[in-house]
């Protein structure tokens, strides 16, 4: 039984960490769908670690803050880089509406 209860606590860890690397190395790529399934996947990985948060060495707390911390620097940085790429996006769609308005009011002269 204790060898289980140390899979099961090393293994949310693991998750963790996996997580961690998944949006180090991909986020960047992400839509807003796989935003919202990166929400819910740092969730559950959370609330695996909570449940075994007296079982783990103060050793494994530091590297589940520190983990736990990537993420969410990660997340906090695609949600920017979003918002950015919208508005980015958004200007240009306003600057392109501008263009074609006085284009054509250039075509009544």
């Amino acid at each position: 039984m204790l060898f289980a209860s140390c899979s099961t606590k090393q293994s949310a860890i693991n998750q963790l960490e996996s997580f961690s690397t998944e949006l180090r190395d991909h986020s960047r790529y992400y839509g807003i769908q796989d935003w919202e399934k990166a929400g819910k996947k740092f969730v559950d990985i959370t609330k695996k670690v909570k449940k075994h948060e007296l079982d783990y060495t103060p050793e494994e707390l530091a590297r589940i803050g520190k983990l736990e911390g990537e993420c969410a620097g990660y997340m906090a940085r695609g949600a920017k880089d979003n918002v950015t790429d919208r508005l980015r996006g958004l200007l240009n769609e306003i600057q392109g509406i501008i263009q074609g308005v006085t284009g054509a009011f250039g075509n009544f002269e």
